[in-house]
Parts: structure tokens; sequence; C-alpha cells
């Protein structure tokens, strides 16, 4: 099936339901954990009604980072940070569900393997069937969800790593600044 023979049918409800803020920043971890998965139903079977074929994806929230979501076609599955998901809970359910979803039902159409990730199909499904304007980027905070706790220091700037590049740059990868091109140093504080 293919996206303009998708939306013949005509749709229960062109939209999620929205949240409400207040509830959502009232859950505690694993009461937000039940939400997204039950959101996530609710995305499928949404999803479903246009492509009943559709398999159910799994849910995990595992993932780390700058990334919010991630459509995981190998594992079968969709992707989210817990830790955006904590800081941003109406966004998640508002527009990082939806928009994973959407790549899952792309991905799953005939020849969504080969479709761009954010192409016409996907900004399709987000409009059509989510009701959303579809962006590919989110806008949150991502100190918590990335934290570059180690400062290196070169003759113009300070410069903040993460673990993963500390222990690099321990192990001997030296690092250089773009503009004065002077080596970085750790100062350790």
């Amino acid at each position: 099936m293919t996206i303009p023979t998708l939306f013949t049918s005509a749709l229960s409800t062109p939209t999620l339901p929205t949240p409400d803020a207040d509830e959502l920043g009232a859950l505690d971890k694993t009461e937000l954990h039940a939400r997204v998965h039950q959101r996530v139903e609710a995305a499928w079977q949404l999803a479903r009604e246009v492509y009943p074929a559709l398999p159910r994806p799994k849910v995990w929230l595992d993932l780390r980072g700058k990334c919010a979501g991630q459509a995981h076609f190998g594992r079968q599955g969709l992707r989210f940070n817990s830790v955006l998901l904590s800081e941003n809970r109406l966004a998640y359910f508002v527009d990082v569900i939806p928009h994973e979803m959407a790549h899952w039902l792309v991905h799953h159409l005939e020849g969504g393997e080969h479709m761009r990730p954010h192409g016409r199909e996907w900004r399709s499904v987000m409009r059509r069937l989510y009701g959303l304007e579809p962006k590919v980027t989110h806008v949150f905070d991502t100190r918590a969800a990335s934290p570059a706790p180690y400062r290196y220091e070169c003759g113009c700037q300070s410069h903040h790593f993460s673990l993963r590049r500390h222990r690099l740059a321990h192990a001997g990868k030296h690092y250089v600044c773009r503009q004065c091109r002077e080596r970085l140093l750790w100062r350790q504080e």
C-alpha cells in the first residue's frame, strides 16, 4: 500500500487527543513510562485504521544522548529517551510519539525501506493521520540527557567533554580547538 491509497478511507478520529499537562506532570517515573506505552498503543491503533497490516512495535525507554526518539527497525520497535521525556512530557506525547510512529508506518508500507526518513510520505502521515505539522528535530534542552562535565581549555575558550570523549583524551587521543587550533587540555576542578 502506498501513501496516496492510504488515506482513501475515512478516519474515525484524525488526531490523538492532547493529554492534560498537569496530569502528566504529576506522574512518577513508572506511571509516566506506562503512559508512554499507552500512547504508543493509541498511535499504533490510529495508524492501523489506514494500514491494518502494520505490526505492533515494541517500546523501549533506553535511548540516551540528544536524540528524543528513534524508530528502530532492526529491533522491531520504538526507542525513547527517558531523560528528555521526563523534562518534556507534553511535547513527547503530542509530537515525539506520533513522529516515531509515522516513521514506523512509512517503513512498513510497500517500498517504505527505500523512502527518505522525513520525506513526503512521512510528512503526509504526520499531517493527514496525526494532524501535526511535521518537524524533523526537537528543541529540547539536552544538557541533562547528554551531560558533558569534563572541562577542557585552549587559548581562546572552554570546551566540555562527555565521559566517553574524556576517556579517549585520557587514553592519548588529541583534540584541537577549531578556532585557535591549540590542543585542548583537561582542567581538573
